[in-house]
């Protein structure tokens, strides 16, 4: 005597309208801030490549304007001498 086992799929009330605008908004939200923090990600790096480009310019013709003529600078501040007595 065993019973008979019930297997008919549960009975799933079809979703209203306001729980698929809700749905479907909340996918495009996180489509958005995926697309947010991807543009945030790429174009620093691209950007951050041309400023160490720009730098290592920099620095090739500083360093051949030091070569062609060094001319020491005189210091800001002079230093103090001896330390005060208390």
């Amino acid at each position: 005597m065993t019973p008979e086992l019930d297997l008919t799929p549960p009975e799933v009330p079809e979703p209203t309208f306001l729980e698929n605008v809700l749905r479907y908004g909340l996918f495009l939200g996180a489509i958005f801030q995926l697309v947010c923090i991807l543009a945030v990600i790429i174009p620093s790096s691209k950007v951050h490549n041309q400023e160490e480009a720009e730098h290592i310019d920099t620095q090739g013709t500083e360093q051949s304007k030091k070569a062609k003529g060094s001319v020491p600078q005189p210091r800001q501040k002079p230093k103090k001498e001896s330390k005060k007595k208390r």
